[in-house]
């Protein structure tokens, strides 16, 4: 299959996940992405827990395949001076996400590039954005988590709150920065020219909580911590089944009667306190015992197998080990094979005309390209 972004070159000054997820995503589109890394060790998450065995850890394989890596050591000015001529010559798109302040410092912003390439397309991914009080901080996936209100929303009601346990922000933000990219270049073959793209971890922290807010500004309050029970409609929560936790969620009065059924309990849908929507809500904890008691005298198959038979919207809650060996991803063939078969990585969560754009190049080596693209930069 012919990839989308071939032809299409970006250099990735990233670190970490945020930057280095959306450089993913281009590179396995089939864009030439050029990782230009510290001479001294590269990008940090080369050595997070696990590591490989060639070297570079779980995390860093996972966000940096097919990708090329250069070092180019900022305190030498000819080194820097070879990456802006490149740069200015055949690169379309720069995606950084260093230390505010870093890419001025050595010429590398978006208003030096772009005098020289006004073509180019540049990528600011910061922590707390372009502008504001706080713009000129670092940060992290867990500490947006605090700032943006989403660890306050997350967790049971009578505990402390809990973080969300991915890097949810940061592979948020490398998914906005792609779409900021994409909607610069599909202006560009209109315009002719480039465009600087900003994109932050606060904001995509502030798109998760699209909803919270919403709730905030008509009811004048926000959602409060519910563990798994969510809102608008019940039941709607998790409920602990023989071996572990079954989430449903009744989303219809018809679907309510058809839980009834199933549950052995159907003069439930005929009584006044659950037989709408809205009573269902009002009366929800008591109506949660009931069917509670009911749930956890089975296991979670089988409560997926009857409910699923009458289209009852229900999941079990899954380890990730139970999740990556689920017969529904391996059909999809979301796990994809590393390049010499010994661990698989989840490939790009969509398809084109049917087919899943391959992941399995093994991520660089610390300056494993320098030749390659030194040569490149040359012609």
């Amino acid at each position: 299959m012919k990839l989308p972004f071939e032809g299409l070159t970006m250099v990735e000054m990233g670190t970490s996940v945020a930057g280095p997820f959306s450089g993913k995503i281009f590179a396995e589109l089939g864009a030439c992405v050029i990782k230009v890394e510290n001479p001294d060790g590269g990008d940090p998450a080369r050595f997070w827990y696990p590591r490989l065995p060639e070297g570079n850890s779980a995390a860093f394989q996972s966000c940096n395949m097919d990708k090329l890596s250069v070092t180019v050591d900022m305190r030498d000015e000819a080194e820097l001076a070879r990456l802006r001529t490149f740069i200015a010559e055949q690169v379309d798109v720069v995606l950084q996400n260093l230390r505010p302040g870093a890419v001025e410092r050595f010429g590398l912003d978006a208003d030096t590039l772009r005098k020289d390439n006004p073509r180019l397309i540049y990528c600011n991914v910061g922590a707390f954005g372009a502008g504001g009080p706080l713009s000129h901080l670092p940060g992290y996936d867990p500490l947006m988590q605090a700032f943006s209100g989403l660890i306050h929303l997350t967790g049971e009601a009578d505990r402390p709150p809990s973080r969300v346990g991915i890097s949810l922000v940061d592979i948020g933000t490398g998914m906005w920065s792609t779409i900021g990219i994409l909607t610069a270049l599909y202006r560009r073959q209109a315009t002719g020219e480039g465009a600087v793209v900003d994109t932050s971890l606060f904001e995509t922290s502030l798109g998760w909580i699209t909803l919270a807010a919403a709730e905030l500004a008509v009811s004048g309050e926000a959602p409060k911590r519910n563990g798994l029970r969510g809102p608008i409609v019940a039941p709607n929560r998790g409920f602990h089944a023989a071996d572990g936790i079954q989430v449903i969620v009744i989303g219809t009065d018809g679907q309510f009667r058809r839980l009834c059924d199933v549950l052995g309990r159907p003069e439930l849908a005929d009584d006044p306190r659950y037989a709408k929507s809205v009573d269902r809500l009002a009366n929800e904890a008591e109506l949660a015992e009931i069917v509670g008691a009911i749930i956890k005298t089975e296991p979670r198959a089988v409560w997926s197998e009857r409910l699923n038979a009458v289209d009852i919207p229900n999941a079990p809650v899954q380890t990730v080990e139970e999740v990556v060996a689920h017969p529904q991803t391996e059909a999809l063939g979301m796990m994809r094979p590393s390049e010499d078969d010994s661990s698989h990585y989840v490939g790009l969560p969509f398809r084109l005309d049917g087919n899943r754009p391959a992941t399995g190049a093994h991520a660089p080596r610390l300056d494993e390209h320098k030749q390659h693209v030194f040569d490149f930069m040359k012609t």
